[in-house]
Parts: structure tokens; C-alpha cells; sequence
């Protein structure tokens, strides 16, 4: 089959966290247009049943599949751990998840061998990180740990609040004790709150942000496959967004981290795809 390598990448996260996705396709694959679906009706994803997840991401791969993407991102942990390796096998377009590239920079860049993961309760309950690392290095030890309040934190907004630093220092001083060097921010809400995960564990630890490895591993991707736009035709609108609920509010919070501006966000019925 032919790919229009002018179509549109394809960004689906359970809400407002996978714009940290969308925000280093922006910067790092300019010329690239993008359709982004938020699924705010349902979210949050990370308390949800394998089962569940899958069907959500289903639905929502049909209506970007609407959109005639070229590319999609799964710009959600959680759906990466439970319904990147099913969804695959179903499509014949490329899909990539947001697991892979931040665990390779992790490998790479642990001195002690000593990782830690924090992310939604599925993601780390699904051990898909570690098994990940494991595969790149057995001898890594990796230390996860669930930090849920992180993602009503980020979507309230409070990404500077004495609240805010207090729950991160009990989240991340545990994994401090035990010596990581590195750490996975494993959920796309996280780099949001990134400079008060670093205040708390300080300089000498690496912090990855597989929002901007996955950005770097599309850009190799539509390379390697000779799909990446041209920027011809540029249209005035690149980006698009959709939601399946609260169209305003998520309007306003794009607006506020990205490098763009979001005139309007069109609220669909994802239970129809």
C-alpha cells in the first residue's frame, strides 16, 4: 500500500499527559502534521484492567484510522504496557509506543546500574519497563514505583505548589535510599512536573524523558520508511485536536505548554468507533 507521506502522525494518550508527546513532535519534527486525540472522558487508564485499555485503544486507533494517519503514537504508558504488542499485529501502518526509547536511554546512561521507574499503578504493576531493561542489560537492577496523585497534580495544574513538592519527596525519597542514577519518568504527565521531581532528587541523578526519545524514534522511523513529510503544502492548521470530553478545559491546558496555539478542540463519541 501506498502511505501520503504529507498525512498526518496520529498522537492518542488517555488525556492531557501525551501533549508532552505532541509538544517534541512540534519541536523536533517540524514539518510533520499531527492529529491528537485525548481520551478525557476515561481517563485515567492507569487504574484500569488490561482488558479495558485494549478496547479504549481500539476504538480510538479506528478513529484516528478516520483521520487517514500515516503514523501512530501511543502516547500513554499504560497503553503502550497493555495494548501496543495486540494493536500491532491488527495495522499496516507503523505504531510505537513511548516504553522502548526512554528505556534505551536509560540503559545507556545508569552508571550503578541502578534505574528507577515511576508511572501510573498499570504501568508499573505490568513490569514492562524492567523486562525492557532487563533484555537491554540483565545486570540492571530496576526499582519502580506507582506515583498516581502525579497526574491529577499536572492536570490541576499545580506544577509549582508546596503540595506538589511535598508528594514528590514521599514518592521519590524511597527510591533515593535505595541509589538510582537514573530515572524513567514513565508516565507522559510526568516531565510536566520535572522540575520539582529534579529539586527532590537532585543533580547527580538522570532523568529521561521518553516524550522526547519517542519524538527522536518517530523522526528515525518516517525516515527509514520514507515517510516523512516534505512541508509542502503546509496548511495553516497543521495541528488538530480531539477529545472525548471536557473540550475547553483541555483547550486551555494545551495552550499553556505548547509551542503552538490551540484555537479549538472538538469533542467526538469515541464509544461509537
Amino acid at each position: 500500500m501506498t502511505i501520503d507521506r504529507e498525512a498526518p502522525v496520529g498522537v492518542f494518550d488517555s488525556g492531557i499527559g501525551g501533549l508532552t508527546v505532541a509538544r517534541e513532535i512540534m519541536r523536533n519534527l517540524p514539518s510533520e502534521k499531527i492529529v491528537y486525540f485525548g481520551d478525557t472522558a476515561r481517563v485515567p487508564y492507569g487504574n484500569k484492567s488490561q482488558e479495558t485499555v485494549l478496547r479504549y485503544s481500539r476504538q480510538i486507533i479506528r478513529f484516528l484510522r478516520e483521520q487517514n494517519v500515516k503514523a501512530i503514537v501511543v502516547a500513554c504508558n499504560t497503553a503502550s504496557a497493555f495494548a501496543l504488542d495486540e494493536v500491532k499485529d491488527e495495522l499496516d501502518i507503523p505504531i510505537i509506543g513511548v516504553i522502548e526509547a526512554g528505556a534505551r536511554v536509560a540503559a545507556e546512561m545508569t552508571r550503578n546500574k541502578t534505574v528507577g521507574v515511576i508511572g501510573t499503578e498499570g504501568t508499573i504493576g505490568s513490569g514492562i519497563h524492567a523486562a525492557f531493561l532487563k533484555k537491554l542489560d540483565p545486570s540492571i537492577r530496576v526499582i519502580g514505583k506507582a506515583c498516581p496523585l502525579f497526574v491529577s497534580l499536572a492536570e490541576e495544574g499545580w506544577l509549582h505548589d508546596p503540595v506538589t513538592t511535598e508528594v514528590t519527596r514521599r514518592y521519590l525519597e524511597p527510591l533515593k535510599e535505595q541509589g538510582i542514577d537514573t530515572l524513567i519518568l514513565g508516565c507522559t504527565h510526568y516531565p510536566l512536573l520535572r522540575s520539582t521531581i529534579r529539586e527532590v532528587v537532585g543533580e547527580d541523578v538522570c532523568l529521561v524523558n521518553p516524550a522526547y526519545e519517542t519524538a527522536l524514534e518517530l523522526r528515525q522511523l518516517l525516515a527509514d520508511k520514507e515517510m516523512a513529510s516534505t512541508g509542502k503544502g503546509r496548511e495553516e492548521f497543521p495541528y488538530r485536536f480531539f477529545v472525548s470530553d471536557l473540550a475547553e478545559k483541555f483547550t486551555v491546558f494545551a495552550n499553556s505548554i505548547l509551542p503552538y496555539d490551540v484555537t479549538m478542540t472538538k469533542k467526538i463519541d469515541i464509544e461509537k468507533y
